[in-house]
């Protein structure tokens, strides 16, 4: 019977788990706000992690100076999270800006206006 989950995808889900609450607790730079930690990558070879973060009411320029705050600070949450992870060697964090969650609520508006549209065409066409 194979693995449902490789042992990355549990090793990334562990870290997301813990960094979520480093980030919040441990990082008191006022240029990182709230974070969200929308998923990480873990390479096979557990070398490098993939942290894909997006910030809550923070424009483009506060996210790319966040992500930046969150690279330089990415060998002390590896420190961190050696303590929290029963692992030989942790693996190296590299964070990114998820642009996702931006570009789904630009498509619902973009929807919810055609379909607004559509139906005060209709409305007018019935009377």
């Amino acid at each position: 019977m194979p693995r449902e989950f490789t042992r990355s995808d549990r090793v990334g889900d562990a870290i997301q788990r813990y960094l979520a609450n480093m980030i919040q607790q441990e990082v008191r730079d006022p240029r990182v706000g709230m974070v969200n930690i929308n998923d990480v990558k873990v390479t096979r070879d557990m070398a490098y992690a993939k942290v894909y973060v997006t910030l809550v009411g923070a424009d483009e320029d506060e996210s790319r100076t966040s992500v930046s705050v969150l690279n330089k600070a990415s060998g002390f949450l590896r420190t961190m999270l050696a303590k929290e992870l029963n692992m030989r060697t942790v693996p190296k964090l590299q964070f990114y800006y998820d642009h996702t969650s931006v570009r789904g609520q630009e498509l619902s508006s973009l929807i919810d206006r055609a379909v607004a549209a559509d139906k005060a065409k209709s409305d007018d066409e019935s009377e």
